[in-house]
């Protein structure tokens, strides 16, 4: 490819980009009383969202349907065309229908409109036309309209769909926030892959327990300490007072830094060996909350404990590695 057209290539990949980003930046301003609106009618419904539209409005409204049902909001997208055919079966009384089109007059939603009148649904319209038939028909109207068209041609919805698309995130996280929904309530909609490893595993899953913890007494001699490490292969061991309550860790770092000082491992003991306050972490925390310590930190091993000093397991790097947790 000749330099001209790749500098023309990139050149018009940065315009269509700015004037999308400008689209959705319009969007902020514009942001009112209506969202508001908007999100206690959707929070309030008993039923389920319905999100309908046509065309490119349609795919971004089974995106916005998808996000929403994943985090909290019960939501399902009907083709407004197969509406008209039989599914407006799937709409209840109970229900709240979000409808997208921008131009506001996509004539298989417009005719769906006196079937939802009659059935007192709420409507809450999306569109570029706030005088439009659908906004004039909707409960409340949400004004996602653009200046231009990202298309050079200004055929195809390019930024009119972005800013749909973004507003609609807008709407299911507000909602999300509404419901004090959690990491926890967002693993049950998502068991599956890697992302369902990370919400749902706790540590008490991977850790190392019972007999597999490294453990010693502060008065041992560091000599003991190590042997231990070796035995437990995790490279560190716990440390802990003639009551058996936590009271240190030696590391591999901390017996390498120890004799870099001068200090007579032979001679030392556990306790004088330990790092005192060890990272721990608690066996029902999810297993990702044990990555992101042990990244903040840079170190590869926590103490499970169980209140502040009680030594209930430890989970190491590789553990988290090895099931996909990283």
């Amino acid at each position: 490819m000749s330099a001209k057209g790749t500098g023309g290539s990139l050149l018009e990949g940065k315009r269509v980009l700015g004037i999308e980003a400008r689209a959705v930046q319009a969007l902020i301003d514009r942001l009112d009383d209506r969202f508001v609106q908007a999100v206690d009618l959707l929070y309030g419904c008993k039923g389920k969202v319905v999100v309908s539209g046509m065309g490119k409005s349609g795919l971004v409204g089974q995106k916005i349907a998808a996000t929403m049902a994943s985090t909290g909001t019960p939501a399902f997208f009907v083709h407004p065309a197969e509406g008209l055919h039989g599914d407006l079966g799937m709409v209840g009384r109970q229900d709240v229908v979000v409808a997208i089109s921008n131009s506001g007059e996509a004539q298989e939603l417009i005719q769906l409109l006196p079937y939802l009148e009659r059935m007192g649904i709420p409507v809450v319209a999306m569109t570029g036309r706030p005088d439009s038939t659908l906004a004039k028909h909707s409960d409340v109207v949400l004004d996602v309209s653009v200046s231009e068209e990202a298309c050079p041609l200004g055929l195809a919805p390019t930024a009119s769909t972005t800013a749909t698309l973004a507003l609609g995130d807008a709407l299911a996280l507000a909602l999300l926030q509404k419901r004090g929904f959690k990491e926890e309530d967002y693993a049950q909609f998502h068991p599956g892959g890697a992302l369902g490893r990370r919400l749902l595993v706790r540590v008490k899953d991977l850790m190392h327990a019972g007999s597999d913890v490294p453990t010693v007494e502060e008065s041992v001699t560091g000599t003991t300490a190590m042997l231990e490490m070796t035995a437990k292969k995790l490279g560190m061991t716990t440390v802990v007072d003639r009551t058996g309550a936590l009271s240190g860790v030696i590391t591999d770092g901390d017996l390498r830094r120890f004799i870099q000082r001068g200090g007579d491992f032979l001679k030392a003991t556990a306790g004088e060996l330990a790092s005192r306050n060890p990272k721990s972490i608690r066996p029902d925390d999810l297993a990702a909350k044990a990555v992101e310590i042990m990244e903040r930190h840079s170190i590869t091993t926590l103490i499970v404990t169980e209140g502040p000093r009680k030594i209930v397991g430890v989970i190491h790097l590789h553990d988290l590695l090895k099931n996909g947790i990283v």
